[in-house]
């Protein structure tokens, strides 16, 4: 998985199984062969993730390291947008709306549209908006979709909730991708500076992508396909915030040369713990297949509380 350079690669990496430290010690390989610090994208699911891998790697490398791009999703799709945004109409200096500035939007717009929000929650209508940007839909997509009650009334609420972000030159988290997806798919010019700049990506968690994020990564690793992902399809628990499990499961149907690399040995936990694991897992479908082994000794025994 370290010494693999050219083509895309999937690392199926089980719990304990050194991810981390195969992810830092590629990069740094990379280097080691003559790739500029410049040509590597990392990105990972959490800022605490990214610092932690940015701080190993320069731990392996040196200074070089801070010329590599590492970070989340999100951060990285900001870079972007702040640097070629205008191209889209997005100012320069947008501010990102956390949660509670999002809840509050809603709550502008429910009130506009006169909608109580006991009937409608803010928060479960912020979670259905969010859940259609997710899936790259803006509001006239979405209005084409809904079916019933709720998400009609959610599709009146959507485009004015855009508007008030607009107003306020502002994006939500969710906006961060889909406006830079749009960016991509609109601009080929800029999406081919980009691909030509990032020569190999690796994507950390690759379970957790949603709709969006897959779109994103497709995108930039189109012209040189050195597209190296790692993650655990039996460890995808974010279905609740439009992770799609299908990203790794067909990530052989995107990139029918890839190569694929199981990270089996545990060194967290004890033979005992990776027995029960193992015997729980086997029994779900959807699923590559790989069974947890490690050195460590038996332990104790599991206790089932009910």
């Amino acid at each position: 998985a370290v010494c693999h350079l050219e083509g895309p690669l999937l690392v199926l990496a089980g719990a304990g199984s050194g991810k981390t430290r195969v992810l830092t010690h590629r990069v740094a390989h990379l280097l080691s062969r003559g790739v500029s610090p410049g040509a590597v994208l990392a990105v990972t699911f959490t800022n605490k993730a990214a610092e932690e891998m940015r701080t190993r790697v320069e731990r392996l490398v040196g200074p070089e390291a801070a010329r590599i791009w590492v970070g989340t999703f999100h951060a990285t799709c900001a870079r972007i947008l702040r640097q070629d945004g205008r191209e889209i109409g997005i100012d320069p200096k947008f501010a990102i709306y956390d949660t509670q500035d999002q809840v509050a939007a809603v709550k502008e717009a429910l009130a506009k549209l006169d909608l109580s929000e006991k009937n409608f929650p803010p928060r479960s209508v912020l979670g259905s908006i969010s859940a259609a940007k997710n899936a790259l839909l803006g509001p006239p997509e979405f209005e084409g979709t809904a079916s019933d009650f709720w998400a009609r009334t959610v599709a009146r609420v959507f485009p004015i909730y855009q508007e008030i972000l607009r107003r306020c030159r502002a994006l939500d988290f969710d906006d961060l991708i889909q406006e830079t997806v749009r960016l991509f798919t609109e601009h080929p010019r800029i999406l081919a500076r980009y691909q030509g700049r990032w020569r190999y990506i690796l994507i950390d968690e690759y379970q957790d992508t949603n709709h969006a994020q897959y779109v994103l990564v497709k995108l930039l690793a189109q012209k040189y396909r050195n597209l190296c992902v790692v993650g655990d399809d039996d460890q995808s628990i974010y279905g609740f915030r439009q992770a799609d499990v299908r990203n790794i499961l067909e990530f052989e149907r995107d990139y029918p040369e890839a190569r694929v690399i199981k990270l089996e040995q545990n060194y967290r936990s004890t033979g005992t713990i990776l027995e029960a694991a193992n015997e729980v897992i086997d029994n779900n479908v959807g699923r590559k297949g790989k069974r947890l082994w490690t050195e460590n000794p038996a332990g104790e025994p599991v206790i089932l509380n009910r």
